[in-house]
């Protein structure tokens, strides 16, 4: 039977790997990637000062990169359809991305598979950079350490139910599926606050 130092003892002998891969995973889908940070940080198996300086940078590089690559896209597919279908989305979900998009962005951060949409969407519909860096900027202020902070609490819960490795996993596995229901019910309270503003317009 493996104990949970088994993935300390792993983790530890791999840290640039590890930091690799969550600057890398904060391009890309942040929740996971901080949450998981969060866990390696309460076990011990990552410096957590170091943890902070990837986070904050991988945090930081995904909006920067994602609004130039919108814009970049936007000067090549203006007319394709695939955009047509993500402007579609993105207005089913913040119909007032137009009017106000500093709201829209900020709480797009919150909806888990969002947030990398509406970037790419911001640069692509060129809105203003500087309210578009403040509201994710801003939005991420708030997220980043909810996310580290949710990825101790998983961990501390996971370890006190079990230190073997596979059960361990298993309690924190449930327990991200149990956010991301909570995520999903939260983005259905919001699409149904903002339905009256679309029917209106």
């Amino acid at each position: 039977m493996h104990t949970i130092d088994l993935l300390i003892r792993l983790v530890e002998h791999h840290q640039i790997i590890a930091y690799g891969i969550i600057f890398l995973g904060l391009l890309l889908e942040g929740e996971l990637f901080l949450i998981c940070t969060g866990i390696l940080v309460h076990l011990g198996a990552l410096n957590i000062w170091v943890s902070l300086a990837v986070v904050i940078l991988g945090v930081l590089s995904k909006p920067l990169v994602g609004y130039e690559l919108g814009v970049f896209l936007f000067k090549i597919f203006n007319h394709h359809k695939f955009f047509k279908y993500i402007q579609r989305r993105v207005y089913s979900i913040l119909p007032r991305f137009k009017t106000k998009p500093f709201w829209s962005i900020f709480a797009s951060k919150f909806i888990i598979g969002a947030n990398n949409v509406v970037i790419l969407f911001s640069g692509f519909e060129r809105i203003d950079y500087k309210k578009f860096l403040k509201a994710d900027i801003s939005a991420t202020a708030i997220w980043a350490p909810l996310m580290l902070f949710l990825g101790y609490i998983f961990s501390y819960t996971a370890l006190q139910i079990s230190k073997e490795i596979w059960q361990f996993l298993i309690v924190v596995l449930l327990l991200y599926i149990v956010f991301i229901i909570f995520d999903k019910l939260i983005s259905w309270l919001y699409e149904l606050s903002e339905e009256p503003y679309e029917e209106n317009n």
